[in-house]
C-alpha cells in the first residue's frame, strides 16, 4: 500500500501505451531489401526469385506516389501488408522446409510447396500492378478535372477560347487584297485601272 492510499488518493493510473504509427517509406524500403537478401541467402529457385523481384520492383515504383492515396487507403494498406507480412511469411515458410521435399512433394491440389509459392507471388504481383495503376489514375484524374475547369472558364481551344489574362485584344481588319472588287486601283470590268478623282476636279471628257 502506497502513501497515496492513506489519503484516499489511490494509485496513479498507468499511462496508455503509445501505439506505433504506420511504417514510413524508408522503413518499407529497408524491409524490401531484407526480404530480397533473405531469398538470395536461402538460394531460392530462379522461378521464385524472379517473381519476388517483380513484386518488390512494383512496390518500389508505387511507394513514392502512394502519398496521393495515403497508407490509410485500401491500396496503401495492401502495399504495407505485402511488404511487412505477405512477402516475409511466404518466403519464410518456404525456406523453413527441406529443399528437396519442398520442391518435389505435392502437398495441395497436386502442387509442391515451391509451386504454391510461385502462385502466391504471382497473385501478389498482379495485386501490386492494380495498386500501381490506381495510384497513377489518381494523378491522371487530376489532369482531367483541371482540364474541365479550364474549358469551363475559358472555352474550348477549338472554339478559339482565350485565357483572358489581359485587356481585350484589338481587332484589326486587314486591308483588301489588290485587285479585289471595290478596292482602290482595282481593275474595272474592261480591265482598265481606275484613278480616284480628287474632290472639286472633273475628269476630262472622253
Amino acid at each position: 500500500m502506497g502513501i497515496r492510499s492513506w489519503f484516499g488518493l489511490g494509485e496513479p493510473e498507468a499511462p496508455e501505451p503509445v501505439r506505433p504509427g504506420p511504417p514510413t517509406t524508408e522503413q518499407l524500403l529497408e524491409a524490401l531489401e531484407l526480404i530480397e537478401q533473405q531469398a538470395r541467402d536461402g538460394k531460392v529457385p530462379g522461378v521464385v526469385l524472379s517473381r519476388l523481384l517483380r513484386v518488390t520492383r512494383i512496390v518500389r515504383q508505387t511507394l513514392p506516389r502512394l502519398a496521393n492515396l495515403g497508407l490509410g487507403s485500401s491500396q496503401g494498406f495492401s502495399v504495407m501488408a505485402t511488404v511487412t507480412d505477405y512477402l516475409p511469411v511466404a518466403i519464410g515458410n518456404y525456406l523453413r522446409l527441406p529443399r528437396d521435399w519442398a520442391d518435389t512433394r505435392p502437398i495441395a491440389a497436386g502442387k509442391s510447396s515451391v509451386m504454391l509459392l510461385v502462385d502466391q507471388l504471382d497473385l501478389l504481383g498482379t495485386t501490386m500492378d492494380k495498386v500501381y495503376d490506381a495510384v497513377n489514375r489518381a494523378d491522371a484524374e487530376a489532369i482531367i478535372i483541371h482540364g474541365a475547369f479550364l474549358e469551363e472558364k475559358f472555352g474550348h481551344a477549338s472554339a478559339g477560347g482565350v485565357l483572358g489574362l489581359g485587356p481585350d485584344p484589338v481587332q484589326v481588319t486587314p486591308p483588301p487584297a489588290a485587285g479585289a472588287r471595290g478596292a482602290p486601283g482595282a481593275s474595272s470590268a474592261t480591265g482598265a485601272a481606275t484613278t480616284p478623282t480628287s474632290p472639286g476636279r472633273l475628269s476630262p471628257p472622253e
